[in-house]
């Protein structure tokens, strides 16, 4: 087999390494916080890296961000404001706006290089989110800003930030004292909804985030979704206040989706949604058994 032309290799663990080859290199730069890299690929099309992991591919990227955005917005009965922390490429915004419900979003992002690049290189991920009258940019710490703005609560908080990386950006976005202060920020019905990291590179990442949602919202539920960019299933944990994905039957999400003229999505439906909480029983027991609460004196940190 011949390997000939530009191929980039990112790390999954210290042991293994995932390469694909590289059609055209498109934009490469350093922001303030990290390395960007815009890039064509054969199999997965045009992709966002930064710091050396692939963020968001074009062949499927819609599995990540409708995995990460629709089960939050189908379960609460009537989402109006919602807070995206992350999510530079823009594409959370994009489905988040498809709810006619939604009067606001505010999105948080310390790095406003990598929304720039977003919106000219990857208009096909955010399409004109950006633009949208409902929404409001802050460039900024997630953390920091929910700190600052104690007098604002929100229906949903979305956390699509970069993986705790030992040394990155996102640490302190995967502790007990930032989950506390994100529920402190919802309203009495509110509910949030983090990535939670690789379930079979990372499965104590997984795992530790998880109970570390537990330990803070009365219903928390982990859930995943195959992302083949990845290499992996990847995860996710959903905290709420009052409101349970698990009580939604696909009829019952099926008939949401219609009412709210939800269109056009390629992932999720009723079916999906249920398919996506149920776990195979070596999850479920790695879950039960799970004891580590994640702190900010004791951070969990992604394999890589």
């Amino acid at each position: 087999m011949k390997l000939g032309g530009v191929w980039y290799r990112e790390a999954l663990t210290e042991t293994a390494f995932f390469s694909y080859k590289i059609k055209k290199l498109i934009y490469v730069g350093e922001t303030r916080y990290q390395k960007v890299e815009v890039v064509d690929t054969y199999d997965y099309g045009k992709c966002l890296i930064l710091d050396g992991k692939l963020q968001s591919s074009a062949k499927d990227e819609w599995v990540y961000h409708e995995a990460l955005v629709h089960p939050l917005m189908v379960t609460h009965p009537n989402p109006r404001n919602i807070l995206v922390i992350g999510g530079g490429e823009g594409a959370v915004l994009r489905e988040v706006l498809k709810y006619d419900s939604v009067v606001s979003v505010v999105m948080v992002d310390l790095d406003r290089e990598v929304i720039e690049i977003s919106k000219k290189y990857l208009g096909e991920f955010c399409k004109n989110s950006f633009s949208n009258g409902k929404v409001k940019l802050v460039f900024s710490d997630g953390r920091k800003f929910l700190e600052k703005q104690p007098k604002e609560s929100f229906d949903g908080i979305i956390v699509d930030a970069t993986d705790p990386l030992e040394g990155g950006p996102s640490t302190l976005l995967y502790t007990k004292e930032f989950y506390s202060l994100v529920r402190s920020r919802l309203r009495k019905d509110g509910l949030m909804v983090t990535q939670a990291t690789s379930i079979y590179h990372s499965p104590q990442c997984f795992s530790r985030i998880y109970k570390t949602v537990e330990a803070v919202f009365p219903v928390a539920r982990a859930f995943k979704a195959d992302v083949p960019a990845y290499s992996s299933a990847w995860g996710f944990v959903l905290g709420s206040k009052k409101y349970d994905p698990l009580k939604l039957n696909p009829k019952d999400v099926d008939r949401m989706l219609k009412e709210r003229k939800i269109r056009n999505l390629k992932f999720y439906d009723g079916l999906t949604h249920q398919t996506m909480f149920i776990l195979p029983k070596n999850l479920r027991k790695m879950l039960q058994k799970e004891k580590e609460i994640v702190k900010d004196s004791k951070p969990v940190f992604m394999a890589s």
